[in-house]
């Protein structure tokens, strides 16, 4: 009894130990570990935790508890030196997920050190949610925000990615942990990149990856997202890997089409992969193997065990009861390489394909190319050679092409790569490798060259004949690479190479159109699945755009209807007054131009106004100034108003009059500039001060200091006015009228003046009229 009172004793004498270590992991005080107050500075900060931390530093310092005491001050110097977090701890007692986090792990570590000590059952404190115990297998594929954006992303252009997003008491992601493992076991081997982000100490990952819930699955590739939405099984999650990778990566080839299969390369520039299987699916290893390589090599599928297969299967001699890959390259009728076993495995078959990435004289058709097949110069020991036949571009294979090819394929060093150029699409790399173009004009050439430098430096040999591929054309390019393993200097040439264009680039249309499709397919996947907090941006901006554009139709059609009812007085009004007045052009011209205002501001020209409406007139802006007297002031303005009403709607356009009795020494110095259109009369004249202006007008602008000019024309009215005056001297000018007192002219004949104006508005916005230039403006006295 007393020793059962005993245990019991001792069991909560430990109790209550573990709940004091507890209590004592949650008092954790910045401020007080770091001896400062909440209102110090960050100089202080700075100075009290230099001064602990070389007080407390574990080398420095034996005390037992010197490093759980150097991780403290650390700890609070990491919280009271950021600014966000400091304030999260002010207002909330924490540093925030990350502070949180490590409070939670110094917790478990001293709760594992009290453990350790008093050997408690492993049992007594396991709980099902504790994330270290139960993502112990994804610890090693924990994405950070970094580590996905500068490794993820670009390794998702050589391989699909499968991305697990999980958090801490999370039942559904214990259920799935099964399926998960497994299917992580089986993508892995196969060439899937697989990661796992925590939700709660990745927010920022989480949210950039749009995933919002947990569990959530999704897989990239090209940098794009996809996001799995079924039963996580592992069928399921084997077909949406598959179904990320593009349709067109291999090619079922059967009797009919293999021929035409093998020859493509000639216009791809790339090898071609053949795999012969028995299952009648594309084995998913080889598809993620074609994605690795699509840039380098063109891979087909052959079923074995369907009709259309035979006759190729015999020809090319394939035993049908075990995968067999087959590399062809310029020869379609004798594989390159060959590789067979069951089981492949896929570092095996990466690096059959390594071996063979490129053509035995491929085609130089990019600058990235270049560099891979005729890399710098590193070191003397890592010299290499390039051997470039520049030829024309034929549809079958000419003989000088079929002799470099022999040549290249019965080469045995190394540091020899053969390569071919078509002089019409990189006319810039052949002329500066040819030395005499009209030598080698139409025919083939070789050339040797090493690259010195990634700026385009090289060293070159050119042959000096052209390549025939006779015979003693092939022995003079074996003697020449003889002789340059044993003396690098028979490179004697240099020259600057310019970059070549890609030939097989799309072009910018077809471009443009696969990202629209890429953008359009995104947002139907997004609107298909519901995914409706990613779709949130684009729908409000959709609503909104239609919102301004049906608010502005409604706008705009109320405004219109208003300004049909207040106009219409107006036009009836007008166009009475020109029934009455036997002109019936003016209304049906006016009549198609109905002007958003009823009238047109039109000011004088006076010493007042003179600066701004015309000295210091902002560029690109004119003043269309008519000139007139006292007694044709009114019905003159009339029409000037009716002619220009239709021009009010640019803001460039302003309108003035000038008194010509005020004023008639201003005009006629600017007339001199113009004496083509408006001739002075000198002094003798005996009618000099009774030439008539009224009705000229004058376009200035301002800043320019130009002006152009319109003079009336004469009309009938005018005409037989100026007969019944009995002037027996002929007119001056076109247009013009003798003394406006003497002549009696009426109303009508000034009003008529101004007929042809709008047709001369027309030419000054064209910019079709005459200008006349001054060199200032002259006082407006």
């Amino acid at each position: 009894m007393e020793v059962k009172k005993l245990s019991i004793s001792w069991q909560f004498l430990i109790v209550l130990v573990l709940i004091l270590h507890i209590l004592s992991a949650l008092d954790f005080d910045p401020y007080r570990v770091l001896g400062v107050s909440r209102t110090a500075s960050q100089a202080d900060i700075k100075k009290a935790y230099k001064k602990l931390a070389r007080e407390w530093h574990p080398d420095k310092n034996k005390d037992p508890g010197a490093e759980d005491k150097f991780i403290q001050i650390s700890k609070a110097y990491e919280i009271l030196s950021n600014e966000e977090k400091r304030s999260h701890y002010d207002h909330y007692g924490d540093a925030g997920e990350n502070q949180g986090y490590q409070k939670q792990q110094q917790r478990e570590y001293r709760f594992r050190r009290f453990h350790d000590n008093f050997y408690f059952d492993e049992s007594f404190f396991h709980f099902p949610f504790n994330s270290e115990r139960r993502d112990s297998v994804d610890e090693k594929y924990l994405l950070h925000f970094s580590h996905y954006v500068n490794e993820v992303v670009p390794d998702s252009f050589k391989k699909p990615y499968l991305i697990k997003i999980t958090s801490d008491w999370c039942f559904s992601c214990i259920h799935i942990e099964p399926v998960w493992k497994e299917v992580v076991q089986e993508l892995e081997a196969l060439g899937v990149g697989i990661g796992v982000v925590h939700a709660g100490y990745e927010r920022r990952l989480a949210h950039h990856l749009g995933a919002h819930s947990t569990p959530s699955i999704l897989g990239i590739i090209n940098g794009k997202i996809s996001f799995f939405h079924n039963a996580v099984v592992r069928e399921n999650l084997r077909q949406f890997v598959e179904s990320l990778l593009p349709g067109n990566l291999v090619e079922k080839v059967t009797n009919k089409n293999y021929v035409r299969f093998l020859s493509g390369w000639q216009q791809e520039n790339k090898p071609h992969v053949l795999l012969f299987d028995q299952v009648p699916t594309v084995p998913l290893l080889y598809k993620l193997t074609a994605f690795a390589y699509k840039d380098y090599l063109s891979f087909g599928y052959v079923c074995v065990g369907v009709r259309g297969a035979e006759e190729m299967t015999r020809q090319l001699n394939i035993n049908v009861y075990a995968p067999t890959i087959l590399i062809f390259k310029e020869h379609i009728n004798q594989p390159a390489d060959v590789i067979q076993a069951r089981g492949m495995k896929k570092q095996a078959l990466e690096d059959f394909l390594a071996r063979n990435k490129y053509l035995l004289a491929a085609r130089l058709t990019s600058q990235k190319l270049f560099h891979e097949l005729c890399p710098v110069k590193r070191s003397h020991r890592q010299r290499k050679y390039c051997v470039v036949l520049l030829t024309t571009e034929a549809t079958k294979q000419s003989k000088p092409f079929d002799a470099f090819l022999s040549f290249a394929l019965a080469n045995t060093q190394d540091t020899v790569r053969f390569v071919h150029v078509y002089s019409s699409r990189q006319q810039e790399f052949a002329s500066t490798l040819l030395p005499d173009s009209e030598k080698f004009q139409g025919k083939s050439a070789v050339s040797i060259l090493e690259r010195r430098n990634t700026a385009g430096r090289v060293v070159y040999k050119t042959l000096e004949d052209p390549w025939t591929g006779s015979e003693s054309d092939q022995f003079t390019l074996l003697g020449y690479l003889d002789q340059l393993r044993r003396d690098p200097a028979l490179l004697s040439s240099e020259a600057v190479l310019p970059d070549l264009t890609d030939e097989l680039a799309p072009v910018f249309l077809l471009r443009w159109f696969y990202s629209a499709w890429d953008y359009i397919a995104d947002c139907w996947d997004s609107i298909l699945h519901n995914n409706w907090r990613e779709m949130m941006p684009l729908l409000s901006l959709i609503f909104s755009a239609l919102f301004i554009l049906f608010g502005t139709v409604i706008v705009q059609a109320f405004s219109d209807s208003s300004d049909e009812r207040e106009s219409s007085p107006p036009e009836k009004e007008e166009a009475q007054e020109k029934a009455g007045k036997t002109e019936p052009s003016f209304t049906k011209e006016s009549s198609s131009k109905i002007p958003k205002k009823g009238f047109v501001e039109v000011t004088e020209l006076t010493d007042v106004t003179y600066t701004s409406n015309l000295v210091r007139l902002r560029p690109g802006h004119m003043n269309v100034v008519l000139i007139l007297s006292n007694s044709t002031k009114t019905s003159l303005l009339q029409k000037f108003a009716l002619e220009v009403y239709s021009f009010t709607g640019s803001s460039c356009l302003h309108f003035s009059f000038l008194s010509l009795d005020k004023h008639r020494e201003w005009l006629e110095y600017l007339l001199e500039f113009a004496q083509d259109a408006a001739p002075i009369p000198n002094q003798y004249d005996k009618h000099f001060m009774e030439r008539d202006y009224t009705g000229y007008v004058l376009a200035l602008n301002g800043h320019k200091k130009y002006f152009c000019l319109f003079k009336p024309q004469k009309t009938a009215e005018e005409e037989a006015a100026l007969g019944s005056c009995g002037d027996p001297d002929p007119p001056l000018h076109l247009g013009e009228s003798r003394g406006k007192s003497s002549c009696g002219l009426g109303p009508k004949p000034a009003r008529g003046k101004l007929s042809r104006l709008s047709l001369w508005m027309e030419r000054l916005l064209e910019g079709s009229l005459q200008r006349f230039y001054i060199p200032s403006w002259p006082q407006l006295d």
